[in-house]
């Protein structure tokens, strides 16, 4: 009996042992996992100056290395420097073995991740199945999206509505804008704080709109004020923008009233803003918050532990970053 007894915990102290290393393994993968945020944030200065060099949208070189590369974290990223999934074909210098379509197939190996983005740059300039891209605004990556499914690069047969799904949900075309435009872009009004006493920032006007409309910039994203008589119905209907679309925008109810004076974004709101933190002053909400940041109001209660819909009060101090 004892010596079944002491097998017993022989096979539980083997199996704890074994239970303990995975999750330390496991634990130690997850911690290396790229997430997306960090990938863009991490290669947007590179997608830049190649829409620059070579007038390849950022927004669409971006959003086909997060395709491709699986935000940095595929094996061929990881191990190969290949953010394109670019093969062989014509390439003379160190390859790299990986299942895709077929198995074993020949892909391009980089010193670095900078190279493969370069590379893809010169891929799609040198070869005439592509020369009709540059044809197109380089604006309008919906176009240069198409243009590429049409051309061949993928196999997938809804790899252009992939790409523009994912420049939409990460407003990756505002970097196309930074390009286009200069720092204006990036550059915002700072919120004033004296004491923690919050005050009215001017933020950046971007040009004329539909109807006498005046955009402006808030947080890198489009917003008009609302003005005298103005509902949201009035509004979506200017920008062409569905109204249930409008009211997600600036997460309101649907049906909600539009106060005069009020912010009334005409694209999504980033997660964070450059500023790291708000004071709460009387009678402020978190959605008074969300909107003079430019801020999605979910993006706001997630990062500060808050459930949906939690009432903040005076003095209270909100993460925005």
């Amino acid at each position: 009996m004892k010596t079944n007894e002491t097998n017993t915990l022989t096979k539980l102290l083997i199996l704890s042992v074994f239970t303990l290393l995975a999750n330390i393994l496991d634990a130690q993968t997850n911690r290396n996992v790229i997430s997306r945020e960090d990938y863009i944030e991490r290669y947007k200065p590179v997608v830049m100056q190649k829409m620059r060099d070579f007038g390849i949208p950022a927004s669409i070189a971006m959003a086909q290395a997060i395709v491709e590369s699986g935000n940095g974290n595929s094996a061929l990223a990881q191990q190969a420097n290949n953010h394109f999934g670019i093969k062989c074909h014509d390439w003379t210098g160190q390859t790299f073995r990986w299942d895709d379509d077929e198995k074993n197939e020949c892909f391009r190996k980089y010193a670095s991740a900078e190279e493969s983005f370069h590379d893809h740059s010169l891929f799609l300039s040198l070869r005439p199945r592509y020369s009709g891209l540059f044809e197109l605004d380089v604006a309008d990556y919906k176009a240069w999206a198409h243009g590429l499914k049409k051309a061949g690069y993928a196999t997938n047969p809804h790899y252009a509505q992939m790409l523009i799904r994912i420049i939409e949900e990460n407003s990756l075309y505002e970097i196309d804008r930074e390009v286009l435009f200069g720092p204006v872009l990036a550059d915002k009004t700072k919120v004033i704080f004296d004491d923690h006493v919050f005050a009215t920032a001017a933020f950046i006007e971007f040009g004329p709109g539909p109807n006498h409309r005046t955009l402006f910039l808030n947080n890198r994203r489009l917003f008009v004020y609302a003005r005298p008589g103005d509902t949201y119905f009035s509004i979506a209907n200017d920008f062409d923008i569905h109204l249930a679309k409008l009211f997600r925008l600036n997460d309101v109810e649907i049906g909600s009233h539009l106060k005069e004076g009020a912010m009334v974004f005409i694209e999504p709101k980033r997660r964070r803003s450059a500023d790291r933190f708000h004071r709460v002053q009387e009678n402020e909400t978190m959605h008074d918050i969300s909107q003079h940041y430019g801020v999605r109001l979910q993006s706001l209660y997630r990062r500060n532990n808050l459930p949906e819909g939690a009432l903040i009060r005076p003095g209270d101090q909100i993460r925005l970053r």
